[in-house]
């Protein structure tokens, strides 16, 4: 008798995925010997075009996914039905079906009116909708980034990520900048200027900001081949000009960005911006070795010790201070400052980006920071900021 109105159960639920009519299927009042399991949900699934049943095993404390094609999925319900389930529910836009084997042992199906007509998206992973989309960008083509229908390749897949995960991140800063007629942004060390093209292509494209932008690079090859390919796609506020971080001089400045930029080139580039008043500055920086070099020479007695006599805990004590002092003087400069981890891609070590937004500060507010800067730098036997310096000189 149970096994008849089990096969029944599982013959609907089979036909209502064949005829694209199945909604969702749950068992309860588990009864069987597995430990701790409650539930088991069951949604369809699209994986790599291919239709599945995604069913989740919900156990007191934890859920466990188990993905199976329709035949399989049929085997494993019909088992728990008939080894520990004592109550299935089948929803599909036509009606539900209620399975329930009652206290004497008898089996019982109903047929209901459906409670929803709507078939779920059985997109298994959500498209994310990304800023720069990759149709119709002749750059990204250019750039090998897609090929000319703007499919995706294979292995850049990584590289066209973290162009939108950098717009995602840069986007609502540049929103609550000052309104002005033109945005001027200058990319430091823009490289091939991957980055450099999207945030054009954003603020040009999608939130229709005017504004020019330019990348600087020190290797002139790279500058050519930017600059056509600017031209290519119609780029007429990109640029880019061959020159290092430390000889640019950039006027009427609202934004600076430099990322990666190595060791005290991120200084140079930080220097840019306070003296330009830049309304943004982005750094991501790279290699912090001056400040290690300072605190190896020194080896300052303190309560850290025990750590930094380790190569591997001393270079990550100096880059947290390297940077810790960098925003400490941003915010001398009256830029309220946030740092927060920026991964670039896959292939390249996790970042910490530092952000400073132009604001006001007083005097105390200044003696106050300075304080903080001298402390730090007696702490960790540091002579020195780079930064100090170049701002001074």
């Amino acid at each position: 008798m149970i096994e008849a109105k089990i096969e029944e159960f599982i013959a609907a639920f089979e036909q209502s995925f064949i005829g694209n009519t199945f909604i969702s299927l749950s068992l309860g009042n588990y009864k069987g010997k597995e430990e701790n399991l409650k539930n088991i949900y069951c949604k369809r699934i699209l994986v790599k075009r291919e239709e599945k049943l995604s069913l989740t095993y919900r156990y007191k404390t934890r859920d466990i996914v188990k993905n199976y094609a329709i035949q399989e999925a049929k085997q494993v319900l019909s088992q728990q039905l008939l080894t520990g389930f004592k109550l299935g529910n089948l929803f599909t836009s036509g009606f539900d079906l209620n399975y329930t084997v009652h206290a004497n042992g008898n089996a019982v199906l109903k047929k209901l009116p459906p409670k929803s007509n709507v078939i779920p998206d059985a997109s298994h992973d959500k498209v994310k909708k990304r800023p720069i989309t990759s149709s119709g960008k002749p750059y990204l083509a250019a750039l090998k980034i897609t090929d000319q229908e703007g499919n995706v390749f294979k292995n850049a897949q990584d590289k066209y990520k973290q162009i939108n995960h950098y717009i995602d991140i840069i986007s609502p800063l540049i929103k609550d900048l000052p309104q002005t007629d033109k945005l001027r942004v200058v990319d430091m060390g823009s490289g091939k200027g991957y980055l450099t093209f999207a945030l054009y292509d954003y603020l040009s494209n999608v939130v229709n900001r005017p504004s020019q932008v330019t990348g600087v690079e020190f290797r002139p090859d790279l500058v050519a081949l930017c600059n056509t390919i600017a031209r290519d796609s119609q780029f007429d506020g990109l640029n880019f000009v061959e020159g290092t971080i430390e000889d640019y001089q950039p006027i009427d400045t609202n934004v600076l960005i430099a990322l990666h930029a190595c060791d005290t080139a991120t200084d140079d580039a930080l220097l840019k911006g306070i003296k330009a008043k830049a309304d943004l500055i982005v750094v991501a920086p790279c290699c912090h070795k001056q400040i290690r070099r300072e605190m190896e020479k020194t080896k300052a007695s303190n309560e850290l010790g025990f750590l930094v006599r380790h190569g591997i805990f001393l270079e990550r004590q100096a880059e947290m201070v390297t940077d810790g002092i960098r925003a400490l003087i941003l915010e001398y400069f009256g830029y309220k400052t946030k740092v927060f981890e920026f991964i670039s891609d896959a292939h390249t070590p996790k970042n910490v980006m530092i952000v400073g937004v132009k604001g006001k500060s007083t005097d105390s507010d200044r003696t106050q920071v300075l304080k903080k800067i001298s402390e730090a730098k007696s702490f960790f036997g540091i002579q020195r900021h780079h930064l100090e310096k170049v701002l001074e000189d």
